[in-house]
């Protein structure tokens, strides 16, 4: 009787947490479709950057914050020929003058296969080298790619003076 009791058990929890898992997963393509909008309203003209990527991932809830160390990190989707192919999860750890508290959507496109390969093997760390460009009207028509990258980011809120060195790292999920 015990035994059936802990099988029962083991399999409520078990359904429990893949339903919380499938609806945090549909919440961040949600947002993630959201801030793609975001982004297309800002500057329509990303629409390229969108078409000709090999594939990109959207980032749609950054959180970042600090006082001296600080950090980010946030979770999106990752597309490669216009087809979501899984999961993104960013980290980023900062050294040096820093204060207060912000968050952003960031998509990051990947100009080649071979760069969006990289990303899928978790070999993908930005440095200092790869700056984010703010969105706004016609930002994307100036865009240069850095080893096969690019990254756009648009702030949803908060305040952060920052004054930093430090590189974000990639986890890829398939779906």
């Amino acid at each position: 009787m015990k035994t059936l009791f802990l099988g029962l058990f083991l399999a409520l929890m078990t359904t429990a947490t893949y339903a919380q898992k499938e609806e945090k997963a549909e919440k961040i393509i949600k947002d993630s479709e959201d801030a793609k909008a975001a982004f297309l309203k800002d500057d329509p003209s990303m629409a390229n950057l969108f078409s000709s990527a090999h594939g990109y991932i959207i980032l749609p809830n950054v959180g970042k914050g600090g006082l001296g160390v600080g950090g980010a990190s946030g979770n999106g989707v990752a597309h490669e020929g216009g087809a979501m192919v899984g999961f993104a999860k960013m980290s980023q750890v900062t050294i040096g003058f820093q204060a207060g508290g912000q968050s952003y959507s960031e998509v990051v496109f990947f100009e080649t296969k071979e760069a969006f390969d990289r990303f899928k093997e978790n070999k993908v760390e930005m440095s200092a080298q790869v700056s984010a460009v703010a969105a706004a009207a016609g930002a994307s028509a100036n865009a240069k790619y850095v080893d096969g990258v690019a990254v756009f980011t648009r702030t949803k809120g908060g305040l952060m003076y920052e004054a930093s060195v430090g590189g974000q790292q990639f986890k890829y999920t398939a779906k």
